[in-house]
């Protein structure tokens, strides 16, 4: 079998579609395409379904992908052992766009790097799941959900929500506030929010119709405009930042669990640096 069906192949999980796979390869659409019928002529099965532009394994692609990856990591050590290069390890993490960028930056700076080399990839909920499903992403440091036992995970810490406020605020000094309390108050939305619903369920019940100055889907840019005074918010717990009061939000409940999806056993990354770094995250965290 050539190597360079193997590399079509994993480009295609990995990328998601052929036209993204052929431009990583630098081949033409077509010659990809007859590089994976040879492979499936080879192994006398069909590893890819197409629907609607989209692409996914099947059963027997998803049993081969273990050990096309095997191989490609062995014939990689291989190259090293053969050239005297050391094997850097690769680390892809799949990060939920919600995590504050300070707790990725703590992990990342805390990290025993040695010659681990992490790849970063920023998606939604959905996309991040979707990346450790297609083998593009080895972790994931994400919302933990009830009933998700298909990957190897576990707890870092719990957060609840809070109103994010400039410290400037009239209120900012208060310990908790009512939603009726923020009638008159402008608000921000994050669009990319994992509570948005219960949100607006939560201020709807207390007739509170807020106007909006911005709508947004960078959590780091609403946190500075909540510290210029644009607005006010709704964030996790997790968020603190200099210039920006957090107050709790009396009656709004929800909770997230955030923690570590592994692709594999999770003890194939006892050793990642990442790993270890992240694990600290919650204790980190002061108390809101």
């Amino acid at each position: 079998m050539d190597r360079y069906l193997l590399r079509y192949f994993l480009a295609i999980v990995e990328t998601g579609n052929f036209s993204r796979a052929a431009a990583r390869e630098n081949v033409a659409q077509p010659t990809l395409s007859a590089g994976i019928a040879k492979l499936e002529g080879q192994l006398q099965a069909r590893l890819f379904d197409r629907t609607n532009r989209r692409v996914h394994l099947t059963q027997a692609g998803s049993r081969f992908l273990v050990h096309a990856r095997r191989i490609e990591h062995e014939f990689n050590l291989a190259q090293a052992a053969v050239s005297g290069a050391a094997q850097t390890e690769l680390l892809r993490v799949a990060v939920l766009s919600t995590i504050p960028t300070a707790l990725l930056e703590q992990a990342l700076t805390q990290r025993a790097a040695g010659d681990e080399r992490v790849e970063l990839l920023e998606g939604s909920e959905r996309e991040v799941i979707s990346l450790l499903d297609r083998g593009r992403a080895d972790v994931a440091l994400t919302i933990l959900r009830p009933g998700a036992e298909r990957f190897a995970s576990e707890r870092l810490f719990e957060e609840g929500y809070g109103l994010a406020l400039p410290s400037s605020h009239r209120l900012a000094e208060a310990v908790s506030l009512r939603g009726e309390e923020l009638a008159d108050e402008v608000m921000m939305v994050r669009r990319h929010c994992e509570v948005l619903a219960q949100t607006s369920r939560y201020f709807t019940d207390r007739n509170v119709r807020p106007a909006f100055s911005y709508r947004g889907v960078n959590d780091d840019r609403v946190m500075a405009m909540v510290r210029a005074g644009l607005g006010i918010t709704v964030m996790p717990d997790s968020y603190r930042e200099a210039g920006v009061a957090r107050v709790k939000l009396e009656g709004f409940t929800p909770r997230r669990i955030i923690g570590l999806c592994y692709a594999g056993p999770a003890a194939r990354y006892r050793t990642s640096g990442f790993v270890q770094a992240a694990r600290e995250l919650g204790s980190a965290l002061p108390p809101l």
